[in-house]
């Protein structure tokens, strides 16, 4: 699924995924991690302080969870392609957003926690 142009491709940044890490974990996170992968996905494994919204539901107009509304979004997918079309998107919406490059295939090779819906040892699906 193609959303966008390449003329939007390059204009929001992308992040590794230590830096994803850094701006989303602590005590006092500075951005929210929002996986925009769909359920099944999600479901199989996330990291463990993530926020859940769909790229599909965003493109069909859906909100951002409450919790991630008027915060800087780290967005990450399965490989980065979803994340950075979700970037794109909010970012066309006034959001604060970037992508996370390689998306949790990265995050789970660098060794970052991946929790399944019961917060188990989960997968990148």
């Amino acid at each position: 699924m193609f959303l966008f142009g390449s003329k939007s491709s390059s204009r929001a940044p992308r992040l590794s995924v230590r830096e994803a890490r850094d701006r989303t974990g602590g005590e006092r996170p500075e951005s929210v991690l929002l996986d925009v992968r769909e359920d099944p996905e999600w479901r199989a494994g996330h990291a463990p302080h993530a926020l859940h919204a769909p790229l599909t539901e965003l493109v069909a107009g859906g909100a951002l969870p409450t919790s991630a509304r008027g915060r800087a979004l780290v967005v990450i997918c399965r490989s980065g392609h979803r994340s950075r079309q979700a970037a794109e998107l909010l970012a066309e919406r006034g959001a604060d957003a970037v992508d996370v490059e390689g998306g949790m295939n990265a995050w789970a090779a660098a060794g970052y926690p991946v929790v399944d819906e019961r917060g188990n040892s989960g997968s990148t699906a």
